[in-house]
């Protein structure tokens, strides 16, 4: 089982905002959105790719490299050319602190 993985202060990223994080050996991109804060691994489903430079737009990620886009909140693909969804991760925020793990495996 993965431990909760401190990211940044809850008040560090403006909404829009994202930043990429080690979890366990993973990127993963904690995205700031409507003052919540969700987690999805840093890789595009399509080709491998990076996601987090990608445009955010309302609640999806829209892939820098084909343009694939998914929902930050679920990691649901919403436009092809990806047909997987990107894996998405539990975030919780503790002391004032935004907090992620990895939980695929437990």
């Amino acid at each position: 089982m993965s431990d909760w993985i401190d990211v940044v202060d809850e008040n560090a990223l403006a909404n829009g905002e994202n930043i990429v994080i080690d979890v366990d050996g993973t990127d993963v991109a904690i995205f700031k959105v409507e003052d919540n804060y969700y987690a999805l691994e840093d890789v595009c489903t399509h080709d491998g790719g990076e996601i987090a430079s990608g445009r955010l737009e309302g609640d999806e990620i829209i892939c820098p490299r084909h343009g694939a886009r998914f929902c930050v909140k679920t990691g649901a693909v919403k436009s092809p050319p990806a047909y997987e969804d990107i894996a998405c991760f539990p975030v919780r925020i503790e002391n004032g602190r935004v907090q992620v793990r990895d939980n695929r495996w437990d």
